[in-house]
């Protein structure tokens, strides 16, 4: 009998074994056939799509690696070939020339779809120009820009409050999830009209909602190296059994906004002054709830949250380890700041700060808007984008790709780049975006950070103000410090990048009162 069960044990066993050595020979063969592997003619290839897994902790660097060895390369896959570029001539051609012929594709959308739906950045066509027509007359109204900027001045406010607290007790603090909380409360305010009081930690459905998100977020970029993604999909188990529960969360969250914005629309008499992007959308689903239902709208919330929280929230996250780690850089702007707003001293108190801090102020502190600028080259919000070729194509530099290939722009590994921004590509240096101390823009294809073309980001101006708003707040009346200056500060490989673990900082206060 014990004979019998070792030798079950052993037949499936060796059946396992067969059975996964069979499908990775498969996965193998379909990987190389038909790729054109020894063409000169196509981008040279530098491995598989899935062989990425062996690189995930620091992936967006050992892309820049190879970046800086072939400007373009590829990564194969089973059924494609991932085109990656750092090549602005091939990045304006995607984006820009021949925008018609270059799709999200049907792969990205599958991967991406559990999360984001038929949102913005998601989709292509009819449903991304209507998205983008309703929301770009919504960024152009004066009514949005200056509710935004009461908005941001408000939580700005509050955010110096909370940090006081920290920096009156000498704690450290982990301020990427201040910021991210703080940053999730304006574009709920400003996007949705929705008083959501993350930061107070009130709420903790919302607090709980973002880090859903997040984890998703992870989850979601572990899909485009993971061969498995749909089988373990199927079966609920792994990443994807976590993947389901977070979505779970998040739909809950969303569609609770949804209803609660329907009552209150319906309620007679309502004056909405501001009409927030929620609200228009809901407009245009009373004339097609069929095709705008309430999934949509879901969608729709998410794809503005994202930009909205990790755009701004992020960024300042890592401009503020930048400034640690270049203190003179963190004086120099806070030098700027005191002279524009004219405050210093014991009169500068949080509220008249804030008073003072008006949209000419914002648009005088050029060195500051250079410093974001910079941390953005480095630290883009978005490490890696592309779209997907409708059409066999020739890129500017020469290659060759395929319909259904991938073209990918590497926004992190671009920032790293010699041939683009000269031997000191990799410092932080604020003056290399100034010319005789006024701030001067770069080309949207060589500094991707909002994207470019047809779909560059709307919201770009409305970021920078925020941005800006709350770094001057901050750095009126704190000096930084990191927590820990041996820790080796890294990136979560997510589809934004968010510092791994956050950021423990420590705040000092300059000679000023917060009441």
């Amino acid at each position: 009998m014990e004979v019998n069960i070792i030798n079950i044990f052993f037949t499936v066993v060796s059946f396992i074994l067969f059975t996964s050595f069979l499908f990775f020979l498969i996965v193998l063969l379909r990987t190389l056939a038909g790729k054109s592997i020894t063409n000169s003619e196509y981008a040279p290839v530098y491995g598989s799509v899935y062989g990425q897994a062996l690189y995930l902790k620091k992936l967006f660097d050992h892309l820049t690696e190879v970046a800086k060895k072939h400007g373009t390369f590829r990564l194969v896959a089973a059924a494609y070939s991932e085109i990656y570029t750092i090549d602005p001539r091939n990045i304006e051609h995607i984006l820009k020339t021949k925008f018609d012929k270059y799709s999200k594709g049907s792969n990205n959308q599958a991967v991406v779809g559990d999360l984001f739906g038929e949102g913005i950045f998601a989709v292509d066509g009819e449903k991304w120009k209507q998205q983008r027509k309703l929301a770009s007359y919504e960024f152009s109204t004066r009514i949005l820009r200056d509710f935004s900027c009461s908005v941001f001045r408000r939580n700005a406010a509050k955010l110096v409050g909370v940090v006081s607290q920290f920096a009156a007790m000498g704690r450290p603090f982990d301020i990427q999830d201040l910021l991210m909380r703080s940053a999730l409360d304006s574009i709920f305010k400003v996007g949705f009209g929705v008083e959501l009081n993350c930061l107070e930690e009130s709420s903790k459905e919302g607090i709980g909602f973002m880090k859903a998100f997040d984890d998703s977020s992870a989850q979601i970029f572990w899909r485009y190296i993971d061969p498995l993604w749909k089988l373990k999909r199927f079966l609920n188990i792994g990443s994807e059994g976590s993947l389901r529960n977070n979505i779970k969360t998040i739909d809950a969250f969303v569609h609770q906004l949804i209803r609660d914005k329907r009552k209150l629309l319906q309620q007679p008499n309502l004056k909405n002054d501001k009409e927030d992007i929620l609200w228009r959308f809901l407009m245009e689903s009373e004339k097609d709830p069929t095709r705008m239902n309430d999934q949509y709208l879901r969608d729709i919330v998410l794809n503005f949250m994202l930009a909205g929280k990790d755009s701004s929230g992020g960024t300042l996250s890592w401009f503020f380890y930048m400034l640690c780690k270049n203190p003179l850089i963190q004086e120099k702007i806070a030098e700027e700041v005191k002279q524009v707003v004219g405050i210093e001293g014991e009169e500068a108190d949080i509220n008249l700060f804030i008073e003072n801090l008006t949209d000419s102020a914002l648009d005088k502190m050029h060195y500051l808007h250079a410093a974001l600028t910079e941390t953005l080259r480095l630290y883009p919000p978005v490490p890696v984008d592309g779209r997907t070729a409708e059409i066999d194509d020739i890129l500017p530099d020469g290659y060759k790709l395929r319909k259904g290939d991938g073209v990918y722009y590497l926004a992190y590994s671009m920032g790293r780049m010699p041939c683009l921004w000269g031997e000191d590509a990799e410092d932080f240096k604020p003056e290399r975006w100034l010319e005789n101390g006024t701030f001067r823009p770069e080309s949207p294809f060589k500094f991707i950070a909002f994207h470019a073309g047809p779909r560059m980001c709307l919201g770009k101006e409305f970021a920078y103000r925020q941005m800006k708003i709350v770094s001057a707040s901050l750095l009126q009346f704190f000096r930084f410090k990191l927590g820990d200056a041996t820790r080796n500060v890294t990136y979560r490989i997510m589809l934004t990048l968010h510092i791994d673990g956050g950021l423990p900082l420590l705040a000092l206060p300059r000679k000023t009162k917060f009441a």
